[in-house]
């Protein structure tokens, strides 16, 4: 099937309900073929596929897709950009191919990894020659005054700038033939003139790496531009509904819809997609938890930070946190062992902020000390003061790192991707403004031993 001529980009617009309203003549006979018509449901399943998941997720998506035609298959890549309830859709790359049978399209993934919803798109070989450049259909995807040219090696237009670590990510992409995103680079001609480039690769039908498509975005598109002489001060009101806005509630979507898709809610999925869209579940909650230690970070470390003092329960609390990390602690056959339901060691603290405290140092536990382990939770009642400690059974804490350990971002070396870094730090910030504090004790090699402390009610 030799590839047909179509513009360069194709149209097409859906409407609220998902009934296709226009549509150039290429999409139009292929969702007739599928049939489907103007005024019916997208019938084309791959499309569909893209369109709800911006549907959902209310932001634009972009990634490559193959769709099977009477004759063969049709290669594309589709972007999505949701729009007064609908969704607007554009087409370039259209090419037709014979069918291959299914294949396993990495791309797809590596779309989503990517990011690649804004900027002016453009094509390498793998020679890192310019085979395409094309505006988007937004302002910020217009072409640049003086764009690459077909040809045109990449490293005579772009200077890529390393990270604050020396790090180049396009560099590690290229080398690991994998998506890269937010790689800075400066126009050659301008260096003042920045962009930042993602990308991801693509295969040919051998599944042979081929070159890589990405987009541009200019940097002064990217942020606001920094003004040295304006003082922001965020409080920690408006640091949370920026928080909630920003990062809050579109991480949430996309959890809630990785969730579904994991569970196969709307129909049975291959095995390795229901994975991938369970870990991209995984990670959202990990970046919110991370959202909430940066939101905790940024009102703790206020001058007129507070608390409130009321009355609290330390054993009732540590039997909470206990149970709000029951599940977790199954997976691991992790035994919890609690103060009885009888004892009652009374404290002065706040009552959230404990209990904050307390899950963080079980989480702790659950999350180092050896699978098939016990964790303990005991109280002491004191004379001027109340105490909880939780205690595993794994590798403990050295003593010359028992007050490092509380530094911010500090993880002693650990390589594993589960934490911030931050947990301790607040904990310990928490329990110091309401008049106790965190110490570690035992011995190397017996164990973690975490105490916290609060003023007694006396």
């Amino acid at each position: 099937m030799s590839k047909s001529a179509h513009p360069a980009i194709l149209h097409a617009s859906l409407l609220p309900n998902g009934c296709l309203a226009s549509a150039d003549a290429p999409l139009l006979g292929l969702q007739r073929t599928a049939g489907g018509d103007l005024g019916t449901p997208l019938a084309i399943p791959q499309l569909a596929a893209v369109v709800r998941l911006a549907q959902r997720l209310g932001v634009t998506v972009s990634r490559p897709v193959i769709a099977a035609a009477e004759q063969g298959d049709i290669g594309m890549w589709v972007r999505a950009r949701p729009e007064g309830g609908g969704v607007l859709l554009s087409v370039i790359d259209w090419h037709e191919r014979p069918a291959v049978g299914a294949l396993v399209d990495e791309a797809a993934r590596e779309a989503d990894i990517a990011a690649l919803a804004e900027g002016w798109i453009w094509q390498i070989d793998m020679q890192l020659r310019f085979q395409m450049i094309l505006a988007g259909d937004d302002p910020q995807s217009a072409l640049p005054a003086d764009p690459p040219v077909p040809g045109m090696r990449f490293s005579a237009y772009f200077d890529l700038k390393a990270d604050d670590e020396g790090d180049m990510v396009m560099l590690r992409g290229l080398a690991q033939n994998r998506a890269f995103r937010e790689q800075s680079a400066a126009l050659v001609a301008d260096p003042t003139r920045l962009f930042r480039l993602s990308a991801f690769p693509l295969f040919d039908l051998t599944g042979q790496l081929s070159g890589y498509r990405g987009t541009a975005l200019p940097f002064d598109q990217v942020m606001a531009p920094f003004r040295s002489d304006a003082t922001v001060t965020l409080y920690p009101s408006e640091f949370g509904k920026r928080l909630d806005r920003s990062l809050r509630k579109p991480l949430s979507r996309i959890i809630a819809t990785a969730d579904t898709i994991s569970a196969q809610l709307e129909g049975p999925l291959r095995p390795d997609y229901a994975d991938y869209a369970q870990d991209i579940a995984s990670a959202g909650r990990h970046l919110m938890a991370l959202v909430d230690d940066l939101a905790d970070l940024q009102a703790i470390d206020r001058p007129d930070f507070t608390v409130a003092a009321e009355d609290v329960d330390l054993a009732d609390l540590g039997r909470r946190a206990a149970g709000l990390l029951a599940v977790k602690a199954l997976d691991r056959k992790i035994n919890i062992i609690v103060p009885d339901a009888q004892t009652t060691v009374i404290a002065v603290g706040e009552f959230r902020r404990v209990l904050q405290i307390l899950v963080n140092l079980v989480n702790n536990a659950v999350r180092y000390a050896p699978e098939g382990s016990s964790v303990r939770i005991v109280t002491e009642q004191g004379l001027h003061d109340a105490r909880i400690m939780v205690i595993d059974q794994g590798p403990g804490i050295d003593m010359a790192d028992r007050e490092r350990i509380f530094d911010k971002f500090e993880r002693l070396g650990r390589n594993d991707t589960s934490g911030s870094g931050l947990g301790l730090y607040i904990s310990r910030r928490l329990a110091r403004a309401m008049g106790g504090d965190i110490r570690i004790g035992g011995m190397p090699g017996e164990g973690g031993h975490f105490t916290l402390s609060l003023p007694g009610t006396c």
